[in-house]
């Protein structure tokens, strides 16, 4: 370019017209699940998210919240949260967008999922903006997405050894424990696959002693990890427990935010992320930079969602050792298409921003 262009290009960008206002619309979706979804927490045959769009400029940018009931949070409740400050987005431009997140997480107490949607709202809309898909903002490249476990419910054995048939295309499995059936459940899952297995106990043992007679009960299973054995308050008995066993031991309850992540040294081999969790993606950069600064292992999880929390999720995912994104693959009514599996790798959207397409 030279210097007639350029003080041209720079003239334009400076008188140029104001860009128009911005419009926010909420809907809350209710996602209905392939099989009735048991953890140790809740069961259940739907879930209701919160879906934002937030349109400026001829672009919208698709934003997704899945409310967490162990926060006591839910869909209503994000949707009140995010018009409690509609004024706010619609008169902010989004290209200020880290401005924007840092008062949101000011102006809303709690309320992760609402600020989860917003954040992948804007962030879709600036990428868009940018004119690049979200994984090239952060600088990553689309090859190196892992890939993803596929979760196997609590349920009776014979449900389970269905639910497993029905993962076949899938090379590691997420076994949901927790409850007094384990070991039924574990023996189901082994009568019919000898894949790799991912444990997550969600909170459900109850004292050190447990977790460890549990954990070593699956050592020589092929099991690779173990998410959250204890209730997240109990951190030494972590500490205590992860000096007994064998198997790389993450945490998720225990893990909301970047902030928690350097107390969890010592007593967890990684963390488990999920955007609904800690308020979104840019939430999620910060802790996966300072789980790597302080040597744990990082996964990307989720929440039961659409294919817009999975894909904004998945475009972070070359970042990370391990990935549960199958949320949207758990349910039959998803309203978009974005990110894709191939015999369990994540396949991430060319488009720009999150690269969704209306299913």
């Amino acid at each position: 370019m030279n210097r007639r262009d350029w003080i041209g290009a720079v003239s334009a960008a400076m008188f140029a017209p104001p860009p128009s206002p911005a419009s926010l619309e909420t809907e809350i979706v209710r996602l209905k699940l392939r099989h009735t979804w048991t953890t140790v927490m809740s069961s259940s045959e739907f879930r209701d998210t919160l879906h934002v769009r937030l349109r400026r400029d001829g672009i919208t940018g698709s934003g997704e919240g899945a409310p967490i009931v162990r926060y006591k949070e839910s869909a209503a409740s994000a949707r009140a949260a995010v018009l409690s400050i509609k004024d706010y987005l619609e008169q902010s431009d989004p290209r200020a967008f880290r401005k924007i997140l840092d008062e949101v997480f000011r102006r809303i107490p709690e309320e992760w999922a609402a600020k989860a949607a917003l954040d992948i709202a804007l962030m879709d809309w600036v990428s868009q903006k940018m004119g690049v898909p979200l994984y090239r903002y952060f600088g990553l490249d689309a090859k190196d997405a892992p890939l993803t476990t596929f979760s196997i419910g609590i349920d009776t054995p014979e449900i389970t050894r269905q639910k497993v048939r029905e993962a076949e295309a899938f090379p590691v499995l997420k076994i949901k424990v927790g409850l007094d059936t384990d070991e039924a459940t574990l023996d189901a899952v082994r009568s019919v696959t000898r894949k790799p297995l991912r444990v997550d106990a969600n909170e459900g043992w109850k004292s050190k002693e447990e977790a460890v007679r549990k954990i070593k009960g699956l050592e020589g299973m092929g099991v690779e990890l173990i998410e959250q054995p204890l209730p997240a308050s109990m951190l030494e008995e972590a500490r205590w427990m992860r000096g007994k066993v064998n198997i790389p031991i993450f945490a998720d309850e225990a893990c909301l935010r970047a902030a928690d992540v350097p107390k969890l040294a010592g007593a967890f081999d990684g963390i488990n992320i999920k955007l609904d969790k800690c308020g979104g993606v840019m939430e999620a950069y910060k802790m996966i930079h300072t789980a790597r600064s302080l040597g744990l292992k990082v996964m990307l999880g989720c929440m039961i969602s659409s294919s817009v929390t999975i894909t904004a999720a998945a475009h972070l995912s070359p970042l990370v050792d391990y990935a549960d994104l199958d949320g949207n693959l758990l349910i039959a009514n998803d309203p978009y298409r974005g990110v894709t599996v191939d015999k369990g790798k994540l396949i991430l959207p060319q488009g720009n921003g999150l690269g969704l397409r209306k299913a």
